[in-house]
């Protein structure tokens, strides 16, 4: 039998284990690594004596064993934004269920940054990957084709890439967009602000002009404008480029863009507020202005969270199924780990409108 190891020391290996099971090697690694057939006895004898001596497996020699690492790898935009942490929630607890673990990276919707995270992850041998790409062209998704073209199985969440094909979980983000829009001329607005719209670093003056910076964009923004601009096409109301804001994305530019829709001779009476940010901001440039909601402007936002349901009024919000957009792309991804093949598809998920107190008809 092995000797007692002295507390403090390195952890102990497997050959030591097997001595202790006075079991061979082989024998103790298969049991210890969960491949492989093993009696039952035998495995008994081994987990005891890894339970005696404190072994701990080191997953990554364990992966280069057996191909295998119980592991998998998770890039979205940024951690801290509530819609992704609620999908990774989904990722985690799903995964965990199943006996994998999970590495979460944040790529800050920079291209170069997803892809040194998708190295970071592939040289942990993760056993799938699931991207919230900030890609847009063929060109700028090479690297997601490269990883499945050596094995690694890629599901995409909340951003569909027409031309890579792997499994993706959104919602219908075009639907759900429209139908905010319609909720808001339902009530009498026709002069409807949009706030974050195609990250394009020059103005755009016609229609023809908005169409191909979205299609520069991010999938989801790209659907979103495009269903704000279906409702408005419905109702016969002319696209006004100064009610949509263009160029680059955060809590300070959505204010800066919102705070000049306000300034402009006829202003809007109504703002879709496309992410979390952005309603952050089109709040901070409502009140600079003196304006309150919905009296003098009504709102309505994405990605529903607790703050929205406590502002004073309680904001109406379009809710996605964070935890089961997560969940949901977990599934797909053990599924193809475990060997399933069928033709990847988008898997479209429901939205929810919350209607709230931040819409009234408009004063003018």
């Amino acid at each position: 039998m092995a000797a007692e190891r002295v507390r403090g020391t390195s952890s102990p290996t497997i050959s030591e284990v097997a001595a202790e099971a006075g079991v061979g090697r082989a024998s103790a690694a298969r049991t210890l690594g969960n491949y492989g057939y093993v009696s039952p006895e035998l495995r008994e004898r081994v987990l005891a004596a890894a339970e005696k001596l404190g072994y701990r497996a080191n997953a990554l020699a364990r992966s280069v064993s057996t191909g295998v690492s119980h592991t998998l790898g998770v890039v979205v935009a940024d951690i801290g934004n509530p819609f992704f942490a609620g999908v990774v929630r989904g990722i985690s607890d799903t995964s965990r269920a199943s006996g994998f673990d999970t590495i979460v990276l944040s790529s800050h919707e920079d291209l170069a940054e997803e892809k040194a995270s998708m190295g970071v992850l592939l040289d942990k041998r993760v056993d799938g990957i699931i991207l919230a790409s900030a890609a847009v062209s063929p060109k700028e998704a090479k690297h997601i084709q490269e990883a499945m073209d050596v094995g690694i199985p890629v599901v995409l969440v909340d951003r569909a890439l027409e031309h890579v094909a792997a499994d993706a979980v959104v919602i219908d983000n075009r639907d759900a967009s429209r139908r905010a829009v319609e909720t808001l001329i339902a009530v009498g607005h026709r002069r409807i602000g949009f706030v974050w719209g195609p990250s394009s670093t020059r103005p755009v003056a016609t229609r023809r002009e908005l169409l191909a910076a979205a299609a520069k964009s991010l999938w989801t923004d790209s659907e979103r404008l495009r269903g704000y601009l279906d409702a408005l096409d419905d109702a016969g109301i002319a696209f006004d480029p100064n009610l949509i804001m263009v160029g680059v994305k955060t809590e300070a530019t959505a204010a800066d863009a919102a705070a000049q829709m306000l300034r402009l001779p006829d202003p809007p009476t109504a703002l879709l507020c496309t992410e979390n940010d952005a309603m952050t901001g089109a709040l901070r440039a409502v009140r600079a202005a003196g304006l309150k909601y919905p009296g003098d402007i009504s709102l309505i936002g994405f990605d529903d969270s607790s703050w929205a349901a406590v502002m004073d009024p309680p904001l109406t919000m379009i809710e996605q199924p964070m935890l089961r957009l997560g969940a949901l792309t977990a599934e797909r991804l053990l599924a193809r780990i475990k060997g399933e093949d069928p033709e990847p598809e988008v898997h479209t998920l429901e939205s929810r409108f919350i209607e709230r107190g931040s819409v009234a008809p408009p004063r003018h």
